[in-house]
């Protein structure tokens, strides 16, 4: 075992936090009437700017909305989703490189984050909307910190493979 945990353990708590307080702000935002409309698709749009908005939606998928589920479906996405953090939570413990861990935590941060709106809801909070720079999909801040760190995974594997072929 490494001492990445050390750090990693926070951290991904961190994202966690930040991941759940920025949702619970978006649930109170009167104009949204998010819990009464839990079944519907976009409960409500605050614009900022031509290139930001906040609008509440309920995703019952996975990144970006794919693979919507309902009922049994929900259930499953949320072990797959479970299992596959654990994984990645053992495989941090034997982490020797310090970019590997960073994206670790990253990752499990914001799925546990993604799991806690899942089981609370049976849905995921997105609120961020950056439509109007022509990226179409409404996410959260677990979703940015699974991305991040997916993108920090693939870079250090790209430098370890680099570094192996001398």
């Amino acid at each position: 075992m490494t001492r990445h945990w050390i750090w990693a353990a926070p951290l991904s708590a961190a994202v966690i936090v930040i991941d759940q307080i920025t949702k619970a702000m978006v649930l109170a935002e009167p104009s949204f009437r998010a819990l009464d409309c839990l079944n519907a698709g976009i409960c409500g749009r605050i614009e900022i700017s031509s290139l930001f908005d906040l609008s509440m939606t309920w995703n019952r998928g996975v990144s970006f909305g794919a693979f919507q589920a309902e009922g049994l479906a929900r259930w499953g996405l949320f072990a797959v989703t479970a299992v596959i953090a654990l994984g990645f939570s053992v495989w941090l413990l034997g982490a020797a490189r310090r970019l590997t861990a960073l994206a670790l935590c990253l990752v499990i941060g914001g799925a546990v984050g993604n799991l806690i709106d899942r089981a609370r809801f049976g849905a995921v909070v997105d609120f961020l909307d950056f439509s109007g720079m022509y990226f179409p999909w409404v996410f959260n801040v677990a979703d940015a910190s699974i991305t991040v760190g997916a993108g920090c995974l693939l870079l250090d594997q790209l430098l370890a493979g680099r570094a192996a072929k001398g």
